[in-house]
């Protein structure tokens, strides 16, 4: 062939790949691009050639970040941009559908910036979406759902697809966020998600029914979790607020939510008895509305928990058919006197004074103030009146805000009542009055208020009111407040108990403030400085429903005049309560709303450098311990000479809904306490009280928990996390650093029994399991002791082969001796066909890897006819396979829970799960070769 024939055929594309190949493998990147800007001049077909190349490159490489393809293609994007000739429209129709149709087909699991240069490159937006749609349905049959939903998103094809089939394999692996980027800005589809999740909502749906739809699909319990119908209830309704979407189209999500409404109500007016008549009436109108199937609920809750008195009085109340009521309903009906009748048909309305009991005023804080010196503001003459006394400059004004519990029917909701106090009077601001909350001139006032530095704002955890507040004016959520001249009294609160802590520090048993007190939150601080706490009675009443009440308005008063002589008090003597001079040098006075957006920028900064993300709270205190954990716990970046700490130093209780979380810690040796699906988050409070641990939560309960054990001993954590990261996540923050030797060094006993297949939640032990709740006689058992889903214990014992053997044979799992000794003689001649078995029966075996973090029992303290260990239970030798015999000549025994341990593969996989925060010496190179579980 001649020279000018090769020079129009150009370089061979395959030669080229080669060559990048090689520099790829040296790690030779400058050279890489080199190679790529001169061979791409050099190809007859640049635009052919690439796909070529791609294709012959290989896939992922084990610690790459990125592909050799993605170098490739990146590197062609750049010489592509100084050659506008080299494009597609260049070619022949024909031509670029071919290169688009292969160029398509390269687009599977793949980085985003591969997927989007390439459409780019190839103008794949351009091609038939018949065309596209085949490339989609390809990756669903290989099971990759994530990149099918993603590439479709990326090509514009939504409305091309089938939802269902595109969304519920997503919904049921936990990717819900990227369902919803699936269907955002297109309304039909998002009309489609919602009703969808709401269907699943509906009593009788059945996942099964849709596992069977996609069996290729495996499911974790995690997972299984996520499509419960209390989970699935909380995203119909956030995505019912986050698309707009009527109400009317999820019947199913709103009907739950305001049963377990009913429920709660029904709990806390005649189980817990803080809900008063009125309060009960109000919110029952509110949550049962029109709805036939909770009024009949109501009604039979009200013959099980109160009387068939008052569950006759409500079904009168909405008329309910005689053939759905309850026994008994009926004729008491007919038995009520005509007054005790009417009565359920009105509201219960009684007469109040401004003036409360003397009882109540003895046990509660009272405002000092006279009815006269309470002002409604819900016209503009009357906020008139409000700004010419409010914005007096360097005056002192506590806020505070009242809105309508929702019980979770909606995701936000809206301020009802503004209270402004200053000195000697209270101005409440009733945004419910007709077209007073639309006036400019009241969103005026309020910007004015809050921006203006030279007035003292005080507030108590203004977050929520914050929040509330914009969704009252959404033109607040457009242009936010400026926030200037705030003290949030929730800081110094902070400041107050970490000195509390600190100075019983040495104390033979950590005290938190007001450790006995019930009071959290506003009213513990104001029963702290004051002596008296708040009457908190009102606080979930109907605050929508006008006239508002005398008790009502009591409480808003006292809400916000409290806030004065608070600060006033501690103003005057900082010092006895542990405060600086200027209280006002405790907070920054920064929004809280930027603060928020500075936590999702730190939350984007946390993969680069976890340690500096805070989690939910500036300045942490910590349990007497340790040094190194109060300074970790302080939200202290440790200094390069500071040792790491190692996992036995950590005490945590992790929420019981960081069960997964829990056991990652566990494994790598951190003592772990976890709360059982049915315990009271208080519990967790209790056991960082008791124990000295620190408290790993998320959601909500997260405030409630800080307040009962002071900041700093209650860390928060990402639910939408998965637990490997949330455990990664833990460890860096508290500089925890465990080392092979650390796994498994506690028992990971769960809390499921294996035969009968259901969660043991407690022990008992003489050996027998409680499958029921256990009777609170039972509790008080001496030999009755928790589980808490794992033993957690770090006490072994080790049991060789022969000793084994003969206990299996006492209790009869071993049974045919002969059988015994033929598998055993049978593996010794085994032993010689399997080199990578370090373990011979002729070698004395080496102890475990966890032995030095461990405490050792001896045999001797055994009791061989019941096989128990003094104060624990059972060795469970029904869990010891025979077969194991051949090949395990060590087992190792927990003394607490019994459970039987013994080599095999867990260890590799954990140690594969967490090799990033693992310190991993030359030493333990060696000895991790082989698995341990």
């Amino acid at each position: 062939m001649s020279l000018t024939s090769l020079e129009e055929k150009g370089l061979d594309p395959l030669v080229l790949s080669d060559q990048f190949f090689e520099l790829w493998n040296q790690n030779n990147l400058q050279m890489l691009h080199l190679a790529a800007i001169q061979g791409f001049s050099k190809l007859s077909e640049p635009l052919e050639a690439l796909l070529t190349i791609l294709e012959s490159c290989p896939g992922k490489q084990k610690g790459r970040s990125h592909t050799l393809g993605y170098h490739i293609l990146m590197e062609f994007q750049t010489w592509m941009k100084e050659r506008p000739q080299v494009s597609l429209s260049s070619l022949a129709e024909d031509k670029a559908v071919e290169l688009q149709r292969r160029a398509l087909g390269l687009l599977t699991d793949t980085q985003p910036n591969f997927v989007d240069t390439l459409i780019n490159i190839y103008q794949l937006k351009t091609l038939d979406p018949s065309i596209q749609c085949m490339q989609i349905y390809k990756l669903q049959a290989l099971n990759c759902y994530k990149e099918a939903v993603t590439l479709s998103i990326k090509l514009g094809l939504q409305t091309e697809l089938n939802i269902e089939e595109m969304l519920i394999p997503l919904i049921l692996q936990d990717k819900l966020p990227l369902a919803e980027s699936f269907v955002k800005g297109h309304r039909q589809l998002e009309n489609q998600l919602v009703m969808l999740l709401d269907s699943w909502c509906h009593p009788d749906f059945n996942v099964e029914d849709i596992r069977k739809k996609f069996p290729c699909l495996s499911l974790s319990k995690h997972y299984m979790a996520q499509i419960q119908p209390k989970m699935l209830t909380r995203h119909v309704v956030r995505l019912m607020e986050k698309f707009k979407i009527d109400q009317s189209l999820c019947p199913n999500a709103l009907h739950k939510r305001r049963l377990d409404s009913l429920r709660y109500l029904v709990y806390k007016t005649f189980g817990d008895k803080t809900m008063t008549e009125e309060n009960w009436t109000d919110h029952m109108q509110y949550v049962v509305a029109d709805d036939l199937e909770l009024q009949v609920h109501l009604v039979e809750l009200l013959v099980k928990h109160s009387s068939l008195q008052k569950a006759s009085q409500w079904s009168l109340r909405y008329n309910i058919p005689k053939n759905r009521l309850s026994q008994g309903v009926w004729e008491m009906q007919q038995s009520l006197p005509p007054d005790l009748q009417q009565r359920c048909l009105n509201d219960l309305t009684q007469e109040e004074e401004w003036i409360p009991p003397q009882s109540h005023c003895q046990k509660f804080y009272q405002a000092p103030l006279t009815k006269n010196k309470v002002h409604f503001v819900d016209t503009l003459e009357t906020l008139q009146r409000c700004q010419s006394i409010v914005l007096k400059e360097s005056g002192v004004v506590g806020v505070d805000m009242e809105w309508q519990p929702t019980f979770g029917c909606v995701a936000t909701q809206k301020v009802a009542l503004i209270q402004l106090a200053v000195l000697d009077q209270v101005f409440l601001l009733d945004l419910c009055a007709k077209g007073f909350c639309h006036q400019p001139d009241l969103v005026g006032f309020i910007r004015a208020l809050f921006s203006e530095q030279n007035i003292l704002k005080l507030g108590y955890g203004m977050t929520g009111d914050l929040k509330c507040l914009s969704a009252t004016w959404p033109e607040l959520s457009e242009e936010p407040l400026k926030m200037e001249g705030m003290l949030d009294l929730l800081r110094v609160h902070q400041e107050i108990q970490r000195g509390k802590v600190n100075r019983v520090q040495n104390a033979p048993r950590e005290v938190l403030v007001c450790e006995d007190s019930s009071e959290k939150g506003l009213s513990l601080l104001v029963q702290q400085v004051l002596g008296k706490p708040l009457d908190k009675t009102e606080q979930m009443s109907n605050w929508e429903k006008r006239p508002l009440r005398i008790s009502q308005i009591r409480y808003a008063v006292a809400d916000a005049y409290c806030l004065l002589d608070v600060y006033s008090a501690l103003s005057s003597n900082p010092a006895s309560f542990g405060l600086p001079a200027d209280l006002r040098s405790i907070t920054s006075g920064q929004s809280e709303m930027s603060k928020d957006k500075q936590k999702e920028k730190r939350g984007k900064k946390a993969a680069q450098d976890p340690r500096k993300e805070e989690c939910q709270g500036a300045q942490r205190v910590s349990p007497p311990h340790s040094d190194t954990l109060k300074g970790l716990l302080c939200g202290e970046q440790p200094s390069e000479d500071t040792p790491p700490l190692n996992p036995q130093q950590l005490r945590v209780v992790c929420d019981n809904m960081l069960q997964g979380l829990g056991r990652y810690l566990r494994c790598l040796g951190v003592d772990v306490v976890m709360l059982e699906n049915t315990d009271d988050h208080r519990v967790a409070a209790k056991l960082a009280q008791d124990e000295g641990r620190v408290i790993l939560t998320c959601g909500q309960p997260f405030q409630t928990l800080r307040s009962q054990v002071g900041e700093g001993r209650c860390l928060s954590l990402d639910c939408s996390e998965k637990a490997r990261d949330q455990t990664i996540r833990v460890l860096r923050h508290f500089n925890v650093q465990p080392t092979p030797s650390d796994i498994f060094s506690r028992c990971q006993m769960g809390g499921r029994d294996s035969e009968k297949g259901v969660v043991v939640e407690r022990c008992w032990g003489d050996g027998r399991h409680s499958i029921r709740r256990p009777r609170h006689s039972e509790r008080n058992h001496p030999k009755y002791f928790p589980l808490c889903v794992a033993c957690n214990s770090d006490e072994y014992v080790s049991i060789p082969r022969a000793d084994m053997e003969t206990m299996l044979k006492e209790k009869g799992f071993l049974q045919d001796h002969n059988t015994t000794d033929h598998m055993l003689e049978k593996s010794c001649q085994q032993e010689e066909l399997r080199p990578d078995d370090t373990l011979t029966p002729s070698v004395t075996p080496e102890p475990p890897r966890y032995a030095a973090q461990c405490r050792w029992a001896s045999l001797s303290g055994l009791d061989r006819d019941t096989m128990t260990f003094p104060g624990g239970s059972p060795i469970q030798l029904h869990t010891v396979p025979p077969a194991l015999l051949q090949r395990i000549p060590l087992f190792y025994v927990c003394t607490r829970c019994g459970k039987v341990f013994w080599e095999g593969s867990h260890f590799g996989r954990v140690l594969s799960l967490f090799q990033e925060v693992l310190h991993i010496t030359e030493k333990d190179h060696i000895s991790v070769a082989g698995p341990f579980n």
